[in-house]
């Protein structure tokens, strides 16, 4: 998995981001602004051109994690490589820019605006005359007041993941012309530009059936640069072509082919020409820019990867061959210089390729689950959250990647995004001694007794569960302690490496929550009242509470690219450590990460990812709305995986969302954004990388950071061509 873990638009699916590795390259300067939402931390980096330095023709093979199973944006399982087909073949009303900002999309808009607010909101879509479906037949009204049905919640044959926006809408109808197109409120939406974008035609949204099968395995009407012309499940792959009846500025490129490709198979997939062009991680990014670096110079084995490859193989191996065999060494000899020259073959080949990064438009947080436990004392996550050196814990990731390590301000925009302001004052900066504090307040001393080994600890309760296909190798030798005063950490690290890489212990077995009321408040809990005292010493021992040691089960997924992930968690336990808190960390694997334990409320400390959104007031309002109780008396968390929530940010979000002033949509956001941080349920923690890597002749593409992809621009650099500046609109 690598990990697009949660799409806001689509759906809010609970999927895991995950980031790995090390990449030196030169460090990437943050932009500054006086404006508070700021810039984007990082600029796009998709080798841009004009169009008149492009190559006409030619076929672009993007490598996807796989094949999706739906072509509907609005089905549940549809996924990232859903998106892209739709992006490249679908009307949108609005697109994003650079800074994550939406804008009219000019080849189906020529204007759309809120014309009404008394007595009910109206917006008028002026559509341009060109714009008709690859049937030849006009876009128009009867298109979007399908949709509208189709997705407005009243009609459960229909199987929509979402309907959020849709259920606002009173009526549609046709204006002055067919080129008009009426949507009237029955309340009013300031998130009104989110909508009908993506536009499928009435064919597939005018019936269940058709909006529930029609649209999984095929396109047959679209209208965008591209045309699905077939979808390949055996050969796992999906091929677009230019559009005959495509109006607006010509395909550069003949096709797009979308390859699935496994994220621990792309470097092999780029060096033999399977893809050109693919999302990696930064261990793959380390083997290319390596490969970069030995052009020319006649030494392909500098460098840590070839290292690796050679030496500290055979030094590891030297004690398990003594008993083997000398034929069992021949052969095993024999099969060492195979993987050798094949390694040397593929940097040979990556050559060919240069990294491009940028930031993804989403962010990696720590999550506290409130539900019980010790994080149910909104004290106790604040003092978590004033142990964090967050600029720290940014530098773990981004420093080796060349990129600013900037700590995100916000849980509901990035940097450049219209609400983004850094509202983390709300609960207060790194402060050892204050968290120390807190926890004191809250009843958490050094050296209390505490109960044997055996008995329940502090961190939610449950019973253990039994072994099984998500618990690491190890079984619980993998368990690491963080701060366990009775155990040596030099011969920890020794035993298991840092961080448990060994394995992990299947930990996270905590009850859901079981509908207490859990205190909320403002930003004045973030400090400890007046007069308490900290701990004294830089360091303090294990705290305690009527018998239970302060332990905190951290939850973390092990598959491919969860590297840095691991090097985060145990930065942060260390810094917890300092406090007197300890973590247990445990390693599951990704299938069972968000199911069994995200969602299901199996842990006190995890780190995922949300993407931030053109439109928190209506997709973020998910994550962090208040539980309630449900008919069946069980907790409706949406995806508040935290359980912590107030009423006041509900409300927030509430007004938000019906505040069609852009500048006061977007102060409201804000505000709830600081209520956030004072319930301290989640922290955020830093931009998430985007690192892609491309054939060095092919031009705007690459990491596209906010900007929805302009794929008709695309393509492969002219013979003899050099880039420009910036691409051109010719």
């Amino acid at each position: 998995m690598s990990h697009d873990d949660v799409r806001l638009r689509a759906v809010m699916r609970s999927v895991v981001f995950l980031t790995a590795g090390a990449l030196a390259v030169p460090t990437l300067a943050a932009c500054g602004s006086d404006d508070e939402s700021g810039k984007p931390l990082a600029g796009q980096d998709i080798a841009p051109v004009g169009r008149d330095l492009v190559a006409d023709g030619g076929t672009l093979r993007w490598a996807v994690d796989d094949v999706p199973e739906t072509l509907n944006t609005f089905q549940s399982d549809a996924d990232d490589a859903t998106t892209r087909v739709a992006q490249a073949v679908l009307p949108a009303m609005f697109r994003l820019d650079a800074q994550g900002r939406p804008q009219r999309d000019a080849d189906f808009l020529e204007s759309a605006k809120v014309v009404d607010t008394e007595p009910k909101q109206v917006v008028l879509y002026k559509l341009d005359q060109q714009a008709v479906w690859s049937d030849g037949r006009e876009i128009g009204a009867a298109d979007f007041a399908a949709q509208w049905r189709a997705l407005s919640g009243k009609d459960s044959s229909y199987w929509t993941a979402r309907n959020a926006g849709y259920d606002r809408i009173e009526k549609i109808e046709r204006g002055a012309n067919n080129l008009e197109v009426k949507v009237t409120f029955s309340r009013p939406y300031a998130d009104w530009k989110a909508l009908f974008s993506p536009l499928y035609p009435k064919d597939v949204m005018g019936t269940p059936d058709a909006f529930n099968d029609g649209a999984r395995r095929k396109l047959k009407v679209t209208a965008g640069a591209f045309a699905v012309q077939k979808v390949d499940r055996k050969d796992k792959e999906i091929v677009l072509a230019r559009n005959p009846h495509w109006w607006g500025r010509p395909a550069k490129l003949s096709q797009i082919v979308l390859a699935a490709v496994p994220l621990d198979k792309r470097a092999a997939a780029l060096a033999d020409g399977t893809v050109d062009l693919a999302t990696i991680d930064p261990v793959d990014a380390s083997r290319i820019a390596l490969a970069g670096r030995a052009k020319g110079t006649g030494t392909p084995l500098q460098g840590a990867s070839a290292s690796s490859t050679s030496g500290t193989e055979s030094t590891e191996s030297k004690d398990e061959n003594k008993g083997e065999s000398p034929k069992e060494k021949k052969k095993l000899s024999k099969k060492k210089r195979k993987a050798l020259a094949k390694y040397l073959a593929q940097q040979d080949e990556l050559r060919a390729f240069t990294v491009r990064r940028s930031f993804e438009p989403a962010y990696t947080q720590l999550a506290l689950n409130g539900s019980e436990g010790p994080l149910a004392d909104e004290r106790v996550r604040r003092a978590v959250a004033r142990a964090l050196d967050r600029k720290a814990l940014a530098k773990v990731v981004l420093t080796p990647l060349g990129l600013p390590a900037v700590p995100v301000g916000s849980h509901l925009a990035l940097s450049g995004q219209a609400a983004y302001a850094d509202n983390s004052g709300a609960l207060g900066d790194h402060d050892t001694a204050e968290a120390q504090a807190l926890l004191t307040d809250a009843g958490w001393v050094a050296g209390g007794p505490v109960k044997e080994k055996g008995e329940k600890a502090a961190g939610a309760e449950g019973k253990k569960s039994k072994k099984s296909d998500d618990e690491s190798e190890g079984g619980s030798d993998g368990q690491y302690i963080v701060g366990e005063d009775n155990k040596d950490p030099q011969d920890h690290t020794k035993k298991h490496g840092h961080g448990g890489e060994e394995g992990s212990k299947h930990l996270a077995d905590g009850k859901q929550y079981d509908g207490r009321k859990v205190k909320q408040g403002g930003a004045p809990g973030a400090y400890a009242p007046k007069g308490t005292a900290a701990p004294a010493g830089a360091r303090t021992g294990t705290l305690a509470k009527d018998g239970k040691p302060l332990t905190l089960r951290f939850v973390l997924p092990s598959g491919t690219g969860s590297e840095s992930l691991s090097a985060v968690a145990e930065s942060i336990s260390r810094m917890l450590e300092k406090v007197g808190i300890r973590t247990e960390i445990t390693k599951v694997s990704d299938d069972s990460y968000f199911k069994d334990h995200i969602a299901s409320g199996q842990y006190d400390l995890a780190l995922y990812s949300w993407p931030a959104s053109a439109y928190p007031a209506t997709d973020a309002r998910p994550i962090f709305a208040k539980p309630v109780p449900a008919a069946d008396g069980s907790l409706n968390v949406e995806q508040n995986y935290t359980r912590v929530g107030t009423d006041q940010v509900d409300q927030l979000f509430d007004q938000a969302a019906s505040t069609l002033d852009e500048d006061e949509s977007a102060a409201l956001v804000r505000k709830a954004d600081a209520r956030i941080w004072a319930a301290a349920g989640s922290i955020p923690l830093y931009q998430r990388p985007q690192l892609t890597a491309a054939r060095r002749t092919i031009v705007n593409a690459g990491s596209f950071g906010f900007q929805t992809p302009v794929y008709e621009d695309m393509g492969f650099l002219k013979k003899g061509a050099h880039p420009s500046a910036s691409p051109s609109k010719g």
